[in-house]
């Protein structure tokens, strides 16, 4: 009988945590089978999706024409300057120049310019050469700001896509009063989604902001380059 009893009370005390972790494992496993894709991730985002979609679109745009524009200004053959040279020291002013003006390049505009100055002032080539110079990194700088300005408003609106959904969730919580955990925590990772969609656009502009800047960087340490031996060739004849 005592027996009997023991068993008893060991049955009514274990089985329920049995039963407790089974139920457990179920609702994990139900958790775990529950995924969301990125397309209805990004579309649960709401409205302000749509401007940080354009702002991604127009960086790609901005970055791809740069790069692609930026990267023919760099090219040039290694012997443009040695051909110069020879055209000039033999004294063949207009061949030279025929070279710089039929090669599309800002280093060969700028070189062209130079040989137009040939017989004034070093000082007055120098200064003609330079301001070609300016001109031609302006226009590889042409529509850059654009990558600036979208990393800079894209985690903005991010974080007021954010903002705003917060605001309706506690609006939605005083009107039902439903402050349970999942009714907060699923309309905030909502709205978070703003945020972070943001906070990538805004890095990827930056980044790529800063890797054309270098690039451009580059070009000009070729042009000035370019510069200095145009104006070594000026000055050889006469040393």
């Amino acid at each position: 009988m005592l027996l009997g009893l023991i068993t008893l009370l060991q049955d009514s005390l274990l089985l329920p945590k049995a039963d407790t972790v089974a139920q457990g494992v179920n609702a994990a496993a139900q958790a775990a089978d529950k995924h969301i894709s990125l397309l209805e991730l990004l579309k649960n985002g709401g409205v302000l999706m749509i401007p940080l979609g354009l702002l991604s679109l127009i960086a790609v745009f901005v970055f791809v024409e740069r790069w692609l524009t930026i990267s023919k200004a760099g090219k040039i053959e290694d012997n443009f300057m040695p051909m110069i040279r020879d055209q000039i020291m033999n004294g063949n002013v207009q061949a030279a120049r025929s070279l710089a003006k039929n090669t599309n390049s800002p280093i060969a505009r700028m070189i062209d310019k130079g040989i137009q100055r040939i017989g004034k002032p070093i000082e007055n080539i120098e200064k003609s050469m330079e301001n070609v110079g300016k001109l031609e990194v302006y226009r590889m700088e042409k529509n850059l700001v654009i990558l600036s300005i979208i990393a800079g408003i894209a985690p903005m609106f991010g974080f007021l896509g954010t903002i705003a959904g917060m605001i309706q969730t506690f609006f939605n919580i005083s009107i039902t009063s439903d402050i349970t955990l999942g009714t907060i925590a699923g309309g905030i990772y909502v709205k978070m989604i703003t945020s972070a969609t943001g906070l990538i656009i805004g890095i990827i502009s930056f980044i790529g902001y800063s890797f054309l800047n270098a690039q451009i960087d580059k070009v000009v340490n070729k042009m000035e380059t370019a510069s200095a031996e145009f104006i070594d060739i000026l000055q050889e004849p006469t040393r």
